[in-house]
């Protein structure tokens, strides 16, 4: 399968879920995205297309959290916590066409022990 192909399918998958996702002010859409080198999380209101809330391993504080089960651990950590401070409770998961194990369950896990529901 060439690498044009699994990009398509990727794309296909992540507008499947995407129809059905919708964040609004109440419960924003949490979604994340997985690089090879890093993890990009952000807190978005659809209705009205801004961020609230983002997070990045680009960023200082998290340099050493790689794409992996402990640095998405560690990511979900801290975001969770951010997003309490910033007021949010409630939220859509969005994992952008991946699979629900491995990296990505690490992070829904740790953000939901930081007390978010979803």
């Amino acid at each position: 399968m060439n690498l044009g192909k699994k990009r398509k399918l990727l794309q296909k998958r992540r507008w499947r879920i995407r129809k059905k996702i919708v964040g609004t002010q109440d419960r924003p859409r949490l979604t994340v995205r997985f690089t090879n080198k890093n993890i990009h999380v952000q807190c978005v209101n659809d209705t009205v297309a801004s961020t609230l809330v983002s997070a990045s391993s680009n960023e200082n504080d998290f340099k050493d959290c790689l794409p992996n089960i402990s640095g998405s651990t560690k990511l979900g950590t801290a975001f969770g916590k951010k997003l309490k401070s910033a007021g949010i409770n409630t939220v859509v998961f969005d994992r952008a066409g991946r699979k629900y194990h491995g990296c990505v369950k690490a992070f829904a896990d740790a953000v939901r022990s930081e007390g978010l529901e979803f």
